[in-house]
């Protein structure tokens, strides 16, 4: 007995679990949708992206859409244990209001057309739009995005600056669902405040002058028992 006892003692001394990692990862594609009930207008390539709404009197809305390629940046055997997302809002109404994540369920495009305003530019070939997953002749199965209801995570926001969607089960989940079915990754829709005007969010994109102001998504992992860091990742 007293020798099962000190065995144990010692595989408790002498264990040491495994450190997580932590890997940065850019958006490969960001976008805004914006309201319109011909998908006239995109902003695929802006150096920025909108959530909320503008104080036009219709067609008010905007959503931001954000795509990180996950199983190309994390080993295929990687346990998630958190995710965190940092989002840089370069201008934005006065006034708290919160912004929320939601996992997209369709795949959708990053045209080329331009805009720094929230109104957009004229859609191009690939954009997605309020009624486009690729524009010109892919469609939404609902305007505005087909997403999931539930909320992955949620943040309040108020003046500009950085912003960090910290880490919820949601997040792991979505993340974890995208590292083992890569096809069923389509990324997260940024929904601001839509119950009233004049609350839109401007947060800079990936094509942003600034590469420290572009979004982030913060993964820490581990590896399971008897895997290592000599993990490769997937080929390109």
């Amino acid at each position: 007995m007293l020798n099962y006892v000190f065995a144990s003692m010692m595989v408790l001394l002498f264990y040491v679990p495994a450190a997580a990692e932590t890997v940065f990862i850019e958006t490969g594609r960001d976008t805004t949708l914006i309201q319109d009930p011909f998908g006239a207008n995109a902003n695929g390539s802006g150096p920025v992206f909108f959530a909320g709404r503008t104080n036009q009197p219709e067609n008010s809305i905007r959503r931001g859409l954000l795509y990180f390629d996950i199983a190309r940046s994390l080993p295929p055997s990687a346990i998630i244990e958190s995710v965190s997302l940092v989002l840089y809002e370069s201008q934005g109404n006065p006034g708290m209001s919160s912004v929320s994540l939601h996992r997209v369920l369709d795949r959708w495009g990053e045209g080329a057309s331009v805009s720094s305003g929230g109104s957009g530019a004229p859609s191009r070939p690939d954009d997605a739009t309020w009624i486009h997953t690729i524009y010109p002749g892919t469609f939404w199965v609902h305007e505005g995005g087909h997403f999931v209801a539930r909320v992955s995570a949620m943040q309040a926001m108020d003046d500009t600056g950085y912003y960090t969607w910290q880490s919820t089960s949601h997040l792991v989940n979505d993340v974890r669902l995208w590292l083992h079915a890569p096809e069923q990754n389509h990324g997260w829709i940024v929904i601001g405040d839509e119950s009233t005007p004049q609350n839109v969010k401007r947060f800079a994109s990936r094509e942003n002058a600034n590469p420290r102001l572009r979004p982030m998504l913060e993964v820490a992992y581990r590896f399971p028992a008897g895997k290592g860091d000599d993990e490769s990742l997937p080929e390109e």
